[in-house]
Order: C-alpha cells, then sequence, then structure tokens
C-alpha cells in the first residue's frame, strides 16, 4: 500500500530547466488548464469521500503518509509536480525549499465553485492552508524566486483571479452619487481570492523578487488582464488591486508607459462609449501618486492626458463616484505647472453641467479650488467667461446652486483676485446681484446678494455707483423696449380683429390670449 505511494515521488528534485519556459515573452499564456480547471470538481467530489471518510484535513504536522493520501485525493495528479506538495517547509532543506515552493502554487491552480459553501469544504480548505503557507513565506523573504518559481506564481495568479465578469452585473457606474444607500455587492469567493491578491502584493514587492527576471512573466498581457479586474462590483477587490497595480508601476519601470497607456484607454472608453465602469475611482486614485511624480518641465504626453482624459471625465453622469479623486488630479497638474489652471478653468466651462445641479455645486468647489492656486495672468485669460457662468450660478433658482457661487466671496484669495481686475467684473456681477436682491425667493440667498453686493461698494464706491447707475439705465431701456414690443402686438391683434373669417383663416380668440408671459 505505502509502496504505491511512495513510488509516485520522484527520485530526484525538480529541475530547474522547467519546459515551460521555452517560448517566448510576447507570448505569455496564463490561461488555465481545461484538465485542472474542470477536473477539480469530479476529482474533489468522486475522490473526497473515499480518502477522507469523514476525518479532518491533516495538520502538517501528522505522518507524511496522511499527507500524501490527501493530496492525490484531492487534486488532479498532473498538478502534483516535482515534490510533496503538503510538505511543511520547515520539514525540507533549503535547497529544496524552492522546489517546494513550485510544486504548492502548483498544485493551488485548481479552482473550485464558491457560490455553494457546502461544496468541496475539504479541498476548499487544503487549498487555502497552502495558500496561507506561501503567503508566509514569501513574507520571510528568506531566498531568492528562481525563473521557474516566478513563471508557476504567475500563472497561479491568473487561473484564480482573471476571469470575465457577467454582462449583467450591476452597473454601479449608472448611480450619479445620489444613491449612496445602495449597498456594494460583494463576492462569495472573496475570503479565497484576498489570500491570493495578498499573497500576488507580497511576491511583488519582495526583495527577493528580480525585476529584470520577473518583468517577462509580469509582461503587457499580465497587466491588461490586471486592469480588467478593475471592474469588479466587489470594492475590498478593486481597494487590493489598486494597491497592487501601484506596486507594478513602481517596480516594473520598463512597463510603465504601458500601464499610462492603458488606463487612459480605459477612461476614453469610459467617457466616450459606455459611462460604465466600477474602478474609475481607483484607477484616477493610482493616477494621482503618478503624476506626483512627473519630473518637471511636464512632458507633451502628459498635458495631452489632461487635456483629452481628465478633463473630459467631468462629463459623465456618474462624476459624483469619482469625483474627489478627479479633482486631486487636476490640482497635481495645476501645482506642476500653474500655467494649466486657464487650460482646467476653459476645460470646465465647457462641460458645464446646465441641468444637473449637484454636478454644478461640485464644478464650483473645483472651481474654487483652482482660483486658490492660480496667478493673476491666468486668471485675466479666463475671468469674463469664468464670472458670466458664475454670474448665471447666482441667479439659479436651486439655492444650493446659487448659495455655493455667492460662497466664493468668503475666500480671502478670490477676493483679492476680483478686487484687482474689478474694473471688468464688476459690470458682469452687478446686474445678477441687484436681480437676486430684487426677486430670489431664498432668505439665505438674498443675504448673502446683500453682503456681496457690500462688498463691491465698500471695494470701490465711484466705480459700484457708475455700474449701478449703467444698470438702472439699462433696465429703463429694457421696459421701453418691452412696451414697444406690446403695443406692437397690440396693433396686430387689431388689425387682425377687423378681418373678416374665411376658409381656414386663424381666429383670435382674445386679446388676452398674448398677454401670457414666459
Amino acid at each position: 500500500m505505502f509502496k504505491q505511494f511512495f513510488s509516485k515521488l520522484p527520485k530526484k528534485s525538480l529541475k530547474p530547466d522547467l519546459p515551460e519556459l521555452n517560448r517566448t515573452n510576447s507570448g505569455t499564456d496564463f490561461s488555465t488548464n481545461s484538465n485542472t480547471t474542470t477536473t477539480s470538481n469530479s476529482a474533489a467530489s468522486g475522490n473526497g469521500n473515499k480518502s477522507n471518510g469523514g476525518e479532518k484535513y491533516p495538520s502538517a504536522g501528522k505522518s507524511n503518509v496522511a499527507t500524501k493520501r490527501t493530496s492525490s485525493a484531492v487534486f488532479p495528479a498532473s498538478v502534483v509536480a516535482g515534490i510533496e506538495p503538503l510538505l511543511p517547509f520547515k520539514d525540507v532543506p533549503n535547497g529544496e525549499k524552492m522546489n517546494l515552493f513550485v510544486s504548492k502554487v502548483s498544485l493551488c491552480c485548481v479552482t473550485f465553485d464558491f457560490t455553494d459553501p457546502t461544496k468541496n469544504c475539504v479541498e476548499k480548505d487544503v487549498k487555502k492552508q497552502t495558500l496561507i503557507e506561501l503567503l508566509d513565506f514569501v513574507a520571510a523573504g528568506s531566498m531568492k524566486f528562481s525563473e521557474p518559481a516566478i513563471l508557476a506564481m504567475c500563472r497561479m495568479c491568473a487561473v484564480n483571479l482573471f476571469r470575465v465578469f457577467p454582462p449583467n452585473h450591476r452597473c454601479s457606474s449608472h448611480s450619479t452619487g445620489e444613491n449612496d444607500d445602495d449597498e456594494p455587492m460583494f463576492d462569495p469567493s472573496w475570503p479565497h481570492l484576498q489570500i491570493v491578491y495578498d499573497l500576488l502584493l507580497k511576491f511583488i514587492t519582495s526583495s527577493c523578487l528580480d525585476a529584470k527576471v520577473a518583468k517577462r512573466y509580469i509582461d503587457h498581457s499580465f497587466i491588461l488582464r490586471l486592469l480588467d479586474l478593475f471592474d469588479s462590483d466587489d470594492p475590498r477587490e478593486r481597494e487590493c488591486l489598486k494597491t497592487i497595480l501601484h506596486r507594478v508601476y513602481g517596480k516594473f519601470m520598463v512597463h510603465r508607459p504601458f500601464i499610462r497607456k492603458s488606463m487612459s484607454n480605459i477612461f476614453y472608453r469610459f467617457v466616450f462609449e459606455t459611462e460604465k465602469h466600477n474602478g474609475i475611482a481607483e484607477l484616477l486614485e493610482i493616477f494621482g501618486s503618478i503624476i506626483s511624480g512627473f519630473a518637471l518641465p511636464l512632458k507633451e504626453e502628459h498635458k495631452i492626458f489632461l487635456r483629452r482624459v481628465i478633463i473630459p471625465l467631468h462629463k459623465p453622469k456618474s462624476l459624483g463616484t469619482y469625483f474627489q479623486q478627479l479633482s486631486y488630479c487636476v490640482m497635481q497638474f495645476i501645482e506642476k505647472e500653474p500655467k494649466l489652471s486657464s487650460t482646467v478653468i476653459n476645460g470646465l466651462l465647457k462641460y458645464w453641467p446646465i441641468t444637473n445641479s449637484q454636478k454644478e455645486v461640485m464644478f464650483l468647489g473645483e472651481i474654487e479650488e483652482i482660483l486658490e492656486a492660480i496667478n493673476m495672468v491666468e486668471f485675466q485669460k479666463v475671468m469674463i467667461p469664468l464670472f458670466w457662468r458664475i454670474g448665471c450660478c447666482i441667479n439659479s433658482f436651486h439655492f444650493q446652486v446659487a448659495e455655493r457661487a455667492l460662497f466664493l466671496w468668503n475666500n480671502d484669495q478670490i477676493v483679492n483676485l476680483i478686487a484687482h481686475n474689478r474694473q471688468v467684473i464688476l459690470p458682469i456681477l452687478l446686474p445678477v446681484l441687484e436681480k437676486n436682491a430684487q426677486s430670489h425667493w431664498n432668505q439665505a440667498v438674498l443675504n448673502l446678494t446683500l453682503n456681496v453686493r457690500k462688498m463691491f461698494s465698500e471695494m470701490d464706491d465711484v466705480l459700484f455707483m457708475s455700474c449701478h447707475a449703467q444698470y438702472r439705465e439699462q433696465v429703463a431701456n429694457l421696459s421701453l423696449v418691452a412696451q414697444r414690443r406690446k403695443e406692437a402686438w397690440e396693433q396686430l391683434e387689431n388689425a387682425a380683429r377687423l378681418q373678416p373669417i374665411t376658409g381656414n383663416t386663424a381666429v383670435l380668440v382674445t386679446p388676452l390670449a398674448t398677454s401670457i408671459a414666459c
């Protein structure tokens, strides 16, 4: 009986020159083996009862015979290669530890269905304990990873993590930030996936990993599949992916341009095609830290990214789900190169929301941040269109929009900019303030309007009186034009009333029909 088990063990240790390594780098394929994925359930269900007989999963401290019986029963024989995978690392010499690492990693390439918690319980527990043991071994950093170990690790992560999300998974990107009460959807396999993610993170950040060798396996294909996972519904998974991708960007300098380009493509597709993606906030958070590391002066590539990606990201309805991260990226660009502030403001004016009040409040908040950092030259380039738009916001019937626009005068930096350019700004804003003071329905907005009006009066009383006189003259002229228009319509109505009714000629029912105000 025991001879049958021992005969399965190889006489020699696993050689480092694996046949899997004889391939081109561009052709790396981390797709799962059909035998591995499809036979996991059948092998587990068919053999699990025979071998375990109701016994619990044997710990690493038990006899090797029991360990071998469990591994051969739970997992396909093709997966267990080189050395018995369930042996603990402390029970093998240092020269065999890397071979044992490869064997354990290969064992973990078997996948299970986690939607049914009663299915393959023993097998799942074996795999979980093996992953935890691998995590401890990688975290210890006791020896340098060989090339077969790197290949096996990348393949295991690909088999367990890379998957296609169903097309009808909940489109949380449809939310506009208004319905924050919706609970996020959690993946039932997350307790298992979390260990794999932690293992991958420890592996990438380990000082025992040679980036020059690992870049051949953590390649463009691997990174693209990693980026695809950011569309996961589970926020915990996106948080892990954010940390891992940031570490990959930091460790593999050769992949940095490709990572930036791939992330840009995701943003392009989101803005101009689908407006559906769950991971925009996490990707922008990564890009925020990338922007902070850009060298000065900024390359044209980075300025193009600002104009074509960052600014258009203000357009989608779901802006509220990633606005904080987007605003941080904008401010990082402006801090790097203040001349870009006028470019950003013009972009915001281009995508300014007309019918979405919540987005207007967000835009006004971002405008305030930019004006705090802008210099006088750039401010003067955009002050006329900017304050025309702010004036429209002050006159908004939505009290939150009007209130947020008037709060700009609580900022000393903005008041200073306005004071230096009051000759241009006051003629634009005074009609707006007068209209609010006369007819706005909200008392808080009315009080703020009167305060801003008083600030302008104290800032330059002569200019204020001059602009006020012009405003009164404009109001008088508009009233005169309106009166003339009314008289002209009355004449037309009287003339139409005297005409005889013939055929299908339109009939004026009453002169009051034209007195309805718009």
